[in-house]
C-alpha cells in the first residue's frame, strides 16, 4: 500500500517547477528522451556489469525517437535557435544511431521521427 504524498513535499516540487520557464522544462523532458533513445539504441557506456548494446531495445527506441521528434517540431519556434539547434542535432543523432543499428533499416523518411523531420542519412 502507498501512503499519501508529503504536503510539504508536494508544496516544494511545485514551487521548484514554478520557478523554472517553460524552455528549461521542455529543455530538460526532451533531454530525458534523448538519453532513453540512446542507451535504447545501445548507445550506453559499457561498464563492468553490462555492455551498452545488451541494453539496445529497438522498439522502444523507435517510440522514444518518434516522441522526441514530436516535441522537438512543436517546440522549436519557441526553443530560440541556440536550444532549438542543440536538440534537432541529438535528435538526429539518435535517428543516425536507430539505423546504424536496425538489421534491417528503414527506408528514407521511414524511419522513428522522419515524418516530423523528414528524411536522415
Amino acid at each position: 500500500m502507498t501512503s499519501a504524498p508529503d504536503p510539504d513535499e508536494l508544496a516544494t516540487a511545485t514551487r521548484d517547477i514554478a520557478e523554472l520557464s517553460a524552455v528549461q522544462l521542455i529543455s530538460t523532458a526532451a533531454v530525458h528522451l534523448l538519453t532513453a533513445a540512446a542507451v535504447k539504441c545501445g548507445l550506453a557506456a559499457d561498464t563492468d556489469e553490462v555492455r551498452g548494446e545488451d541494453l539496445a531495445d529497438l522498439d522502444e527506441a523507435r517510440k522514444l525517437i518518434t516522441a522526441l521528434a514530436g516535441l522537438v517540431t512543436a517546440a522549436a519556434p519557441d526553443l530560440g535557435n541556440e536550444h532549438a539547434r542543440s536538440l534537432r542535432d541529438g535528435l538526429r543523432s539518435v535517428q543516425l544511431a536507430f539505423r546504424e543499428a536496425s538489421a534491417y533499416p528503414d527506408a528514407p523518411g521511414d524511419g522513428p521521427g522522419e515524418r516530423l523531420t523528414g528524411p536522415v542519412s
